[in-house]
């Protein structure tokens, strides 16, 4: 079974072919990053556009390698959750792509997807598990019970982790998408130099909080001096007190369902520090294992949602003579 994944659920445009036997063949993904340093973030509108250009450039990219391409059963995209624009134009090549080939085509879930992008790399991962979804706009902590069965255990109730950083890498006058700009600064700054406070870290929810952080990020770089050193003291701070909150809840997310596997996945578990924490955690606590993406599959891409595609195969509907999306599809939920 051979897989075509489109991913359009953002910026990011993504296209890639799995095969059940032989594993990833392509991946390809354009960024608009360029495009964003100039604006300084993401413009909906622009970001659709740009997908258009680059879904016709990757496609024609991939299908003129014939002994890769020619077999194609399946067409997967990303249906939900994301900006509706994007999405409906990576459901709009799908679908017309499938309808002329004839080929079944299968709206897959964007955040199952990256929830499931490691085992890409390690077939060892085994139901159940807790995933921390961690992204530019979602940071979700998901008991996964079995394939196709999960659980919000706790959410984000304003910023997501990734949106913080990129943000409080904006005030610090780093370069769009700042969030690895922010981490790179931070590993020159002095340790417990700032303090910064980790909201929510004794409630008894699982909810978790990043406004009011990037808020007292904000007043702390408007009374600092703005020299390097104290950039980077601001961002060790900030990037510790994420990473503490994270782990906190994860670890209190472990203890409650008395499971020993964390997988990690979305753009922010590319984070360094993030994967070196929370294994020293979940081996001191637990005895267990934590697992995560190679750094190329951390952020959108073709190739985790080929995957899907791969394994909800029996789910495509051949032809899908409807475009549809869904921009706030919860993982509570997959059915559509």
């Amino acid at each position: 079974m051979r897989i075509l994944g489109i991913e359009t659920s953002c910026d990011d445009t993504g296209v890639a072919i799995y095969d059940s036997k032989e594993g990833l063949l392509i991946n390809e993904v354009y960024n608009q990053r360029k495009l964003y340093n100039i604006h300084g973030g993401i413009i909906p509108e622009l970001a659709s556009r740009e997908h258009v250009t680059a879904m016709m450039f990757l496609l024609k990219k991939i299908f003129k390698k014939k002994n890769i391409a020619k077999y194609i059963d399946i067409i997967a995209y990303t249906a939900g959750p994301g900006l509706v624009g994007s999405l409906l134009v990576g459901a709009t090549f799908a679908c017309s792509l499938g309808l002329s080939l004839n080929i079944p085509v299968l709206p897959v879930h964007h955040m199952e997807a990256h929830l499931l992008s490691a085992m890409l790399e390690f077939k060892s991962i085994k139901f159940p598990f807790i995933g921390l979804l961690v992204s530019g706009k979602h940071t979700q902590i998901i008991g996964a019970h079995k394939f196709g069965q999960y659980e919000i255990l706790g959410n984000c109730l304003d910023d997501a982790a990734g949106e913080a950083f990129d943000k409080t890498a904006k005030l610090l006058g780093l370069k769009y998408p700042g969030g690895s700009e922010l981490s790179k600064l931070a590993c020159r700054g002095i340790k417990d130099y700032f303090y910064f406070p980790r909201p929510m870290i004794h409630d008894a929810s699982l909810n978790l909080s990043f406004s009011g952080l990037k808020t007292f990020a904000a007043q702390t770089i408007n009374k600092c001096d703005k020299s390097i050193q104290e950039k980077a003291n601001i961002a060790r701070a900030f990037e510790d007190a994420v990473i503490d909150i994270l782990l906190i809840k994860t670890k209190k997310a472990l203890k409650k369902q008395n499971w020993k596997r964390l997988v990690i996945a979305g753009g922010v578990s590319a984070n360094h520090n993030l994967r070196k924490k929370s294994k020293k955690m979940v081996k001191k606590y637990f005895n267990g294992t934590v697992f995560y993406s190679s750094l190329e599959l951390c952020t959108d891409n073709g190739a985790m949602i080929a995957y899907l595609g791969s394994l909800r195969e029996k789910e495509a509907q051949n032809p899908q003579l409807e475009i549809l999306v869904k921009p706030k599809w919860s993982i509570n939920d997959l059915s559509f």
